[in-house]
């Protein structure tokens, strides 16, 4: 039987209710949804204007380029021509039939040869030149017109970029200029889908905000290369979720406005790489000199894959610091790189193989930054332009990359040895038994280091201290008593009055033109400065009588120049000092051991006028200065004055060669330095030494910044860094042609016996070179210093007259015009004078005939012995 079942017709009221429900839902949904587009509108238009003002501007300040001085290439210089194709690379060459052709130039690289094409953008003109070579050296250098040059200058090599306010470097590059291998290493390990979604990876996006969420540690990535660019820009690096969301929205507006291939550009430029010293390392390319020293055109794979190993966590990963780390991290790059397919297999294990090879980790060989600090400071005060960092101009200097190495090497061995004597000297034992114990308050010194060529002023390296990062004090111009250093000018001083024959007189009256050979006073003397009375005393407290100014100079014995400043006057000393650019010297009897001030690089200057033939050249280090496309902006000349007579120069020059052969800088021989060389040791509360070569001059400075005496002499503190330096120095093919310093028209150099201080021949064999004016170097030889013209039965028997010293010379050519040399008396010992009155007090004793025969007794020849072994001086170090 069938059932008919009747249905209820709906209620009104029901459906009143639902479509009551449906209403509010959708006008919830309405709200909501306008509230959103409301709220996104007004943050998108927000950061839209930030975004626009922001794009206004130069997203990267382009900052002024530092380049070097450009290299020589001379005949007979031991090169290569892939070297040169190498540095003429670096400093942005390409090679002919490549392209895009560099505006810098082109070269071209035979089997024997390589042409040189200087280019638009080129430092210099677009004078192309063939270097040719026989095996590895430089055979010829030819001009276009097969005519040969006597040298040819390439390219300057960039040093460095200025950094921006915040201390931080970039070298700008381009989309294409970025290597065939970075780009996939890049995405492989930050952003697979980089080139293909809208700027947000919505999965990697979501896991990483539930993972945030789950912990509240806000610490998952999830940020696309695009919103890290937006994030590095426009955001704090603060994580929490707000931030989040603004980075979304400015990562929709660069991706509206930019390529990927643009977005990953100024992602190369932006990203944070480490930390080289005190500054901040930012994109690829300035990451590929601090890590390679190489253009980031030149990185390969596993290069690559370290620099992109490192955006994770430059601290963290620094592969100088973490090498284990870094290497670590490359391999997992290289592993994602064969995931995504940009690399096969047996790329990533040949990669993985291979070691970091990074370059050395030294900003101040590498970067040269107390030197570019001094650059900086120059062009604000010529171009007096705040903003010229902002210009990309190309600033041209006189450093010598190689050299700049070679100091920093100095140094870093150099200091090493000077930190064992300050911590042996802070050192103690209460007892033999008993444990060291070091000082608490040791201070280790400070150092600075300029070399130049002396010729042209040319500063070629420059080190301001042993570590930029930690201080960024530039010790190179900071003002310090100069010590011993200063008394070459002393002696060039005397000197300066033998041109004009005038005599000096010294304490005893003796009156003469002066010359290596005179006789001074080196027993202590009171003088006084206005109402006070000042005892100068040597560095040991030595005491030698009557000495030769050769012998004074070479032990730098402070008493003795001193006698021979107040003979010059110490007006006259302190004006000279004031010509070489010492102004702070004055007219004081301590103006001759060095007791006022002058900065390292002031006394590389002052030293100028004996290296350079008596003028004065000042140090520069600006050469020109350019704008981006090459055009001449301003160029800079050196400037000179003439100082000292040539023969004044190389006098002082002379007995400066002494003091390095025999005197107290006899250390840097014994260092294995070899050059023909001429310098002086210096000390006060500091350690000095300045010296040159024919073709470079060097100041060392070793000191504390508070001033205190670091109680070690210029012989032991500088003198071995610059033996050290020079070394180097003379190795490179540029400095190493070294000559004989030669004398010049009216100079006579002639050997002298040490015992007589007379013209030595072979029965005086013991003799040291001296180099005189024409017409004051004395005549007598050492065999005859007394004249004794009596035969051998006179000589037997005592009769007849012994003649005593002889009588001054006499000027031999009328110009200059000398009077009397002051010549000295025949001493027992080199240099030395004899103590006339101890030997008056002494009563004769009558010797026997064999005594008279045979020049005296046993007893005699032990007194006599012992007498020169009194009169032997003591090295003195200062």
């Amino acid at each position: 039987m069938a059932l008919k079942v009747k249905l209820a017709p709906p209620s009104l009221s029901g459906n009143l209710l639902n479509r009551k429900v449906l209403t509010i839902a959708a006008v919830a949904v309405g709200v909501i949804a306008v509230f959103f587009i409301a709220v996104f509108s007004f943050y998108w238009v927000k950061y839209k204007n930030i975004v626009d003002e922001r794009l206004e501007k130069p997203l990267f300040a382009n900052t002024a380029k530092i380049y070097a001085a450009p290299r020589e290439v001379r005949p007979g210089q031991k090169l290569t021509a892939s070297f040169i194709a190498q540095e003429l690379r670096e400093a942005g060459y390409t090679q002919d039939g490549t392209n895009p052709v560099s505006p810098m130039g082109t070269y071209s690289l035979n089997a024997d040869s390589i042409t040189v094409h200087p280019g638009p953008q080129s430092y210099h003109a677009p004078d192309s030149a063939t270097i040719s070579f026989e095996g590895s050296t430089v055979s010829q250098v030819t001009d276009t017109n097969g005519e040969q040059l006597a040298a040819y200058e390439l390219e300057p090599l960039l040093i460095t970029g200025l950094s921006d306010q915040n201390r931080t470097k970039r070298r700008l590059v381009t989309y294409t200029e970025l290597p065939r291998y970075l780009v996939p290493a890049v995405t492989s390990i930050e952003d697979k889908r980089f080139f293909e979604h809208g700027g947000v990876d919505y999965i990697r996006l979501f896991g990483a905000l539930k993972s945030d969420l789950l912990s509240r540690r806000y610490s998952q990535g999830g940020s696309t290369l695009t919103m890290q660019l937006a994030r590095g820009f426009f955001l704090t690096p603060q994580k929490h979720f707000k931030r989040k969301v603004i980075e979304i929205l400015i990562t929709f507006q660069l991706e509206h406005r930019f390529t990927k291939q643009q977005i990953f550009q100024m992602y190369a430029n932006q990203i944070p790489l480490g930390q080289q010293g005190s500054f901040a390392i930012n994109g690829f390319g300035e990451a590929a000199q601090a890590y390679f020293g190489k253009d980031v055109r030149q990185l390969n794979l596993p290069e690559c894959a370290l620099l992109a190993g490192l955006i994770q966590s430059p601290s963290r990963l620094n592969p100088y610091r973490h090498p284990r780390r870094a290497l670590e991290r490359r391999n997992l790059v290289l592993d994602e790189m064969v995931e995504t397919g940009a690399i096969t297999k047996d790329q990533a294990e040949q990669a993985k193989a291979s070691a970091l090879n990074l370059a050395t980790q030294s900003v101040d060989a590498n970067e040269a930054p107390y030197f570019v600090d001094l650059v900086r400071d120059q062009i604000v005060q010529k171009l007096g332009d705040a903003e010229y960092n902002q210009q990309g101009l190309r600033i041209y200097t006189s450093l010598d990359p190689q050299l700049q190495e070679a100091a920093t090497e100095a140094i870093d061995i150099g200091m090493k040895h000077v930190d064992e004597l300050v911590l042996r000297k802070h050192t103690h034992r209460a007892s033999r038994k008993s444990p060291p114990v070091v000082d608490s308050n040791i201070v280790y010194p400070q150092v600075a280091l300029i070399a130049l060529n002396p010729h042209t002023g040319q500063v070629l390296a420059l080190v301001g201290g042993r570590n930029y990062g930690m201080s960024q004090l530039d010790h190179a111009v900071a003002h310090r008593p100069t010590g011993s250093i200063f008394k070459p000018f002393v002696y060039a001083a005397a000197f300066n009055t033998s041109l004009s024959g005038a005599q000096l007189t010294n304490s005893d009256g003796v009156s003469g033109v002066f010359t290596p050979a005179t006789m001074l006073n080196d027993t202590p003397t009171t003088y006084m400065v206005g109402d006070q009375e000042y005892t100068p005393h040597n560095f040991h407290g030595e005491d030698y009588g009557e000495i030769t100014a050769n012998y004074a100079l070479q032990k730098s014995q402070n008493v003795a120049t001193i006698a021979l400043a107040q003979m010059v006057g110490f007006n006259n000393v302190a004006a000279l000092a004031r010509d070489a650019g010492i102004k702070s010297a004055r007219g004081t009897p301590s103006v001759a051991i060095g007791a006022y001030d002058a900065t390292p690089l002031e006394m590389a200057g002052a030293y100028t006028v004996f290296a350079n033939g008596g003028v004065k050249i000042d140090p520069w280090m600006l050469a020109s200065v350019r704008n981006t496309n090459g055009d001449v902006i301003s160029d800079y000349a050196p400037t000179s004055k003439p100082i000292l007579d040539p023969r004044v120069a190389y006098l002082t020059t002379s007995m400066m060669e002494n003091v390095i052969n025999h005197g107290t800088a006899a250390g840097v021989r014994a260092m294995g330095f070899t050059a023909p060389a001429a310098g002086k040791t210096g000390t006060s509360n500091d350690a000095w030494f300045a010296g040159y070569t024919s073709n470079l001059l060097c100041i060392v400075w070793v000191g504390n910044d508070d001033y205190s005496d670091i109680k070690l002499e210029g012989a032991d503190a500088a003198a071995p860094i610059w033996a050290q330096f020079m070394k180097r120095a003379v190795a490179l093919p540029q400095y190493s042609d070294t000559k004989d310093f030669d004398p010049p028209q009216g100079v006579t150099v002639v050997q002298l016996d040490k015992a007589t201080n007379l013209i030595a021949n072979a029965t005086c064999p013991d003799s040291y070179t001296a180099a005189f004016l024409d017409g004051t170097q004395p005549t007598d030889t050492c065999d005859h210093a007394n004249g004794d013209q009596r035969n051998l039965f006179q000589k037997i028997f005592g009769l007849g007259q012994r003649p005593v010293a002889p009588a001054p010379l006499q000027a031999q050519q009328p110009a200059p015009q000398p009077a009397t040399p002051m010549t000295p008396q025949p001493n027992p010992a080199p240099g030395i004078a004899a103590n006339n009155q101890e030997t008056a007090q002494q009563p004769k004793k009558k010797r026997g005939f064999w005594s008279r025969l045979f020049g005296g007794g046993k007893k005699d020849d032990q007194q006599q012995q012992q007498q020169q072994q009194q009169a032997e001086p003591q090295p003195n170090p200062n």
